[in-house]
């Protein structure tokens, strides 16, 4: 049994080599990705089943026990979020062959998602820092692959800024685990974090929590850490940047969630209250980027920054509805971020420009794509029923329990700004008169439409099914406060 927890990891591995033999065969790796990436969501929904049931699986490779050994934790944090992951993977999977140009499929793009998806789930699944910096390195080799196919001038120039940044912060990772490893004897994040509540070297370890939240909080995107995020975001091809919106900057967030809610917990009042005043700045800052461009891409790429910021929100007020609120936002987050850079993807294919100052009267030709449009700015706003309002009504009820009042009235004003940044491309761009130049160059829609329905009817189970859904969702955020729980399972203690 515990052998399952490897499975998330290895399937989209063996994927991307296998894909990696047949480049000219297009077809075939069409077909074949489609294969393995539902093979692989229905393996992760099987193992998801597993551990909401029966509790964490544990594997311990090669039979090393923690923490001498590499060990892998699918506990019910860990494993929801691959199974997010791998319901993304089977939308782009779908969507890809609709959106890419045959030079970019035979470039390996297939292979390089896959290795990506790898890299995401062992990050998820990861029980020690140092392998949490190894799979960060295989999701980041990919996304460097991904971001630069196509090669056009402004990709180079920002992936240019995308590796740079990502080094900087992936050599001060490495470095920061080195310390503490210096100070605690381990990189096993259990016994890491056994270690620091027995260490009298307090004010090292808050050294060392500072530089970690650093590399994290660059990664995530978080104020003011952010600039380097949105053109880095909307340069590639549509798919890809469904992948990186809904996933990379969620790895970074994962991170925080689980090092500050596991191993930094001593200091509440320094860390968590300077993560409410960052999450403050992240919705202002990330809407006002949202308002101020009319790029489509850009305007989605923006609104990255503030869902970080709600996410980083419960993490600081850190009572039992805030984390719930900041697991169940992270769900919907992933989810109808690949959907709506999937949207604007299609949009800009069918009106020919990204800028909404050139679009208008796409309604009268592309009736669905608007009304989806439509129906995913409710979601990301967190209008009822849908799953943003869960996820943000948990997280306001955690922040009005501890009367913090301020980022109350941050976020209520930041899901209103949201949901006009949304609703300018719906009335900008498929409300007016007809155009005929869309009569003229009429394309076509087929492939586009499917994942994204298939990605928005996730988001409205999350929202109508929360009966069903927020047990479990409540059971991590208990898991997630009580570490010791995470701490006895990982060491048998």
């Amino acid at each position: 049994m515990s052998n399952l927890a490897v499975l998330p990891i290895i399937i989209p591995l063996l994927a991307g080599v296998i894909l990696a033999f047949f480049p000219k065969k297009v077809n075939l790796v069409r077909t074949l990705t489609k294969v393995f990436s539902i093979t692989s969501l229905s393996v992760v929904a099987y193992i998801t089943w597993q551990v909401v049931t029966n509790g964490p699986i544990i594997l311990e490779t090669g039979n090393w026990p923690a923490p001498y050994g590499i060990i892998l934790v699918a506990d019910p944090l860990a494993i929801i979020l691959v199974l997010t992951t791998n319901i993304i993977l089977t939308a782009c999977a779908f969507y890809a062959p609709h959106s890419m140009t045959l030079k970019q499929e035979q470039h390996y793009f297939y292979s390089f998602m896959f290795f990506l998806i790898t890299g995401v789930s062992g990050a998820f699944l990861t029980g020690d820092l140092f392998n949490l910096f190894v799979f960060f390195e295989v999701l980041l080799m990919a996304s460097y692959a991904l971001i630069v196919l196509g090669g056009g001038k402004i990709q180079l120039r920002e992936s240019i800024k995308y590796v740079l940044i990502n080094l900087f912060s992936s050599i001060l990772f490495v470095t920061t685990v080195a310390f503490l490893y210096g100070v605690v004897g381990t990189v096993n994040m259990a016994h890491i974090a056994e270690r620091v509540q027995e260490s009298d070297q307090q004010g090292i370890l808050t050294a060392i929590g500072a530089l970690l939240f650093f590399v994290f909080a660059t990664k995530a995107a978080l104020f003011p850490l952010y600039y380097w995020m949105p053109k880095s975001y909307v340069v590639p091809n549509p798919v890809v940047s469904a992948l990186f919106g809904a996933l990379l900057t969620k790895v970074g967030i994962y991170s925080i969630l689980r090092v500050f809610s596991l191993i930094f917990v001593y200091k509440l009042d320094l860390t968590h209250e300077a993560f409410i005043w960052i999450a403050g700045l992240s919705m202002v800052f990330g809407i006002l980027g949202a308002l101020s461009t009319n790029n489509v891409k850009l305007i989605i790429a923006y609104n990255i920054i503030p869902a970080i910021g709600f996410i980083i929100m419960g993490i600081g007020v850190f009572n039992q509805d805030a984390m719930s609120g900041s697991v169940y936002y992270l769900l919907h987050d992933m989810i109808i971020k690949c959907a709506l850079f999937l949207l604007v993807g299609a949009i800009a294919y069918v009106a020919g420009t990204t800028d909404l100052r050139k679009m208008g009267g796409l309604i009268h030709y592309y009736p669905v794509l608007g009304w989806l449009l439509f129906v995913a700015a409710f979601i990301l706003a967190g209008i009822p029923p849908f799953s943003g309002f869960i996820g943000k009504l948990l997280l306001l009820k955690g922040a009005l329990a501890d009367d913090e009042i301020a980022i109350v009235i941050i976020a209520l004003l930041s899901s209103l700004l949201i949901l006009y940044s949304i609703m300018k491309i719906f009335i900008k761009g498929f409300w007016g008169e007809k155009n005929p130049a869309y009569e003229v160059d009429r394309k076509s829609t087929k492939g586009l439409i499917g994942p994204v329905i298939f990605l928005l009817s996730f988001s409205v189970i999350l929202g109508i099914g929360a009966e069903f859904i927020y047990p479990t969702v409540e059971d991590i955020s208990t898991y997630l406060l009580n570490p010791e729980v995470y701490i006895d399972a990982v060491l048998k203690e």
